[in-house]
Parts: C-alpha cells; structure tokens; sequence
C-alpha cells in the first residue's frame, strides 16, 4: 500500500513533534531540581520558552522531512533521509546526555557533532528542495544558540 502525501505530512509532523517531545520526559524533572541549581550564563532563556520554540521547530522539521519524503526514491533522497535521522537521533539523546545523566561536557561535544549533521542535512535536503532546507535554518540558529548555552553551562559548573 501507498501512502498519499497527505499521510505522509501527517506522519511527519506527527512523528518528529511527538518523538521530539519524549525529550521532553527526560528534562521536566530535572528543570526544577538539578537543572535549576546550576550556573548559567546571563543570556539563558527563560524556561517556558523551550517548549514553544521546540514544537515550532520539530513541526517544521517534519514539514521539512515531507517535502523530501515525497520526492521520487533516488540515492541523493535516500542520504538526505539517512542524514535527517541521524541528526534527529542525536537530538533525542541530547536531552539524555544533559539531563539524565548530568554529563554536560559528553552533551557539549554531542550537540557540536549534532550541529554538524544538522548541516549536512541542510546542504542533502538543498538537493531536493530548496524549501525544506530553508525550513530546517531556524532549527540550525536554535541548536548554535543551544550549543553556546550548553558550553558555557558546562564551563560554569
């Protein structure tokens, strides 16, 4: 069976928000307790923000994701999917890294090694639609925000 590019937006969307999210089990309890006794630089956002700005971007990443998605099977199709879920995979253990296991030094290097594929996800997905790599720019801002605030967590405990 099929599916339509209706089904397939609907997975995408769904897939990325709703896995993107399960990150999110690993951080609540740890915000108010260890994350809270930590030094962190001045520009730190508050907390509320994350959870607005990472729905936003897990919904573009899907929207991303399905642009490529739809495209005829090709090897430069299948890099870029092979590309999105492995940056997608380390963004799920990013907030393992940090928050469950308090090793922010490992979460500096992994975020970096994130923002890397990150990119080349960008420069695969630019091959096949200018679009989805443009909707995954506010992702890569986001993430080289995260790193610097990662770092600097890390440098000031």
């Amino acid at each position: 069976m099929s599916l339509s590019n209706t089904q397939k937006l609907i997975i995408s969307i769904v897939a990325t928000v709703g896995i993107g999210s399960l990150g999110g089990i690993f951080t609540i309890a740890e915000i108010p307790n260890w994350y809270a006794g930590l030094n962190k630089p001045s520009f730190n956002p508050p907390n509320w923000l994350f959870g607005p700005v990472w729905t936003s971007l897990y919904t573009m990443m899907g929207i991303a994701f399905y642009l490529i998605w739809k495209q005829p099977a090709t090897d430069i199709r299948k890099k870029a999917i092979q590309l999105f879920i492995i940056q997608f995979v380390l963004n799920f253990f990013w907030s393992i890294i940090f928050f469950s296991l308090h090793a922010i030094g490992a979460a500096t290097i992994e975020i970096i090694v994130m923002w890397i594929f990150i990119l080349l996800t960008i420069i695969q997905f630019s091959k096949l639609s200018k679009a989805a790599a443009w909707l995954l720019v506010p992702y890569i801002a986001w993430v080289s925000f995260a790193t610097i605030l990662t770092a600097s967590v890390w440098k000031l405990n």
